[in-house]
């Protein structure tokens, strides 16, 4: 069922974050933290703009690389924040390869942005295709990934840098495997990034079933080849484990993007003018793999009516000078961006297999019998929202309601229809338990002074 609409607009803080200021050593040089989980092994100051890192965390099974680029004359502006570009490496690469292979520090000169570039896999094995494995306790640890990514490094980030700490000043980009990651990222995380780009990204690997096939090989070959681990060690069994395949596919999730900027850079494999002499055939092979998922990840969005920027550049393979090629043409966009950011979605709709999900100031806290499974909120405003999920369902609202007011909702679920009557809690959020059922819809009826 439709539930009726109204644009969230998020507030804007523009002189205060909510955040410490960030630490400073003399000379202007950062001083690198730790919190949130991460521990700072080893900080290096390239040059005037780049930070070489060593972390660890809990999440990962040994520590890892972070590259950070700061905008030019970063130590002179004490009083700006500046926005965030998460740039990520391909298979088999690591935290330096935008630096030492990408151009990215001459690409990002004179902009006012921070990149920061993460490994996305330990010491350059093949990588761990940016989710929390499946199976945690192979050899390499507990490969979680995302909760890396997402859950530590940006708020750590955020509090060792002048950033711009919201969805507004935050985007993804990455090549290849790790093109996947930031669609993925997005997709799965849509509150937290303004923009995302994919080259030569492979963001259809459950969707189109061809595909599929195809991205289900290439992932096993780089768990046993490059990790030394058992071929379903990411995302588990590709028929036992299917929904969890489904759960991180940027295709299947691609509604989610609705609202954040998106850009997709591809070629068919053929050799073109960024070649060597003697092209390299399995950069040709790999290319035409990824120029096939990004056709099909293309044609979903089209599908939704979801606008992107689409480069198919027919001509190149999967080789550096085309992926630096590909973040020049995209950092302008991106600067103009974060300058006239688009607002978020008026309506709210999310879908995800994840038991506890919080997206747009909304928290969806699932019992159900399978572990995982798809839940899906649409039309989701303070005036009502429907919710289709398995087992029993606490939804909390977001601050939309004056603290201590009685709200008055209809509950629908299938032709059976009740009115209850519910406090906003000190926040102005309302929490409801719905019981078992595959579908209901909360719709608001009316609001009473506290």
């Amino acid at each position: 069922m439709r539930t009726r609409a109204f644009a969230i607009i998020l507030a804007l803080a523009t002189t205060s974050t909510g955040l410490p200021a960030p630490a400073h050593a003399a000379g202007g040089t950062v001083r690198f933290t730790d919190s949130g989980g991460i521990h700072v092994v080893e900080v290096r100051r390239v040059d005037d703009r780049q930070y070489a890192l060593r972390v660890s965390t809990a999440a990962l099974g040994r520590a890892v690389d972070v590259r950070v680029l700061l905008p030019t004359g970063y130590d002179r502006r004490p009083g700006t924040r500046f926005p965030v570009l998460y740039l990520f490496h391909g298979t088999s690469g690591r935290a330096s390869d935008w630096i030492e292979r990408g151009d990215a520090e001459r690409t990002t000169a004179g902009r006012p942005l921070i990149t920061v570039m993460p490994d996305g896999g330990f010491d350059g094995d093949g990588g761990g295709w940016y989710t929390d494995w499946a199976d945690p306790r192979t050899k390499l640890g507990p490969s979680r990934w995302e909760t890396f990514h997402v859950a530590q490094l940006i708020p750590w980030i955020d509090r060792n840098l002048r950033t711009v700490p919201r969805r507004e000043g935050r985007a993804v980009a990455g090549l290849s495997q790790g093109g996947f990651g930031a669609m993925s990222y997005a997709a799965r995380h849509p509150e937290l990034f303004v923009s995302a780009a994919s080259f030569s990204g492979a963001p259809d690997i459950a969707y189109d079933p061809v595909v599929s096939v195809g991205a289900t090989g290439v992932i096993s070959y780089v768990a046993a080849s490059g990790d030394g681990v058992h071929p379903d060690a990411i995302f588990g069994s590709r028929l036992a484990n299917a929904v969890n395949w489904r759960g991180h596919d940027p295709a299947t999730l691609a509604p989610n993007l609705r609202g954040t900027r998106l850009a997709l850079h591809t070629a068919i494999g053929v050799p073109g003018p960024l070649d060597s002499p003697v092209p390299d055939p399995v950069a040709m092979g790999i290319e035409a793999l990824t120029h096939a998922s990004t056709v099909s990840f293309h044609r979903r969005l089209e599908a939704l009516e979801i606008p992107s920027h689409y480069d198919d550049h027919v001509l190149g393979t999967h080789t550096f000078p085309y992926w630096a090629r590909d973040l020049r043409r995209h950092i302008g966009p991106l600067t103009r961006t974060f300058a006239a950011p688009p607002r978020p979605p008026a309506k709210i709709s999310y879908r995800s297999v994840d038991p506890v999900w919080s997206q747009w100031g909304w928290t969806v806290s699932l019992k159900r019998p399978k572990a995982q499974e798809f839940s899906e909120l649409t039309g989701a405003s303070a005036t009502g929202f429907a919710l289709r999920a398995a087992g029993t369902a606490t939804v909390t609202t977001p601050a939309s309601y004056r603290p201590g007011a009685r709200v008055v909702v209809r509950v629908t679920r299938g032709r059976t229809h009740k009115v209850i009557s519910t406090a906003a809690g000190p926040s102005g959020r309302l929490t409801f338990t719905l019981p078992p059922a595959r579908g209901a819809a909360v719709t608001l009826v009316g609001i009473s002074r506290p």
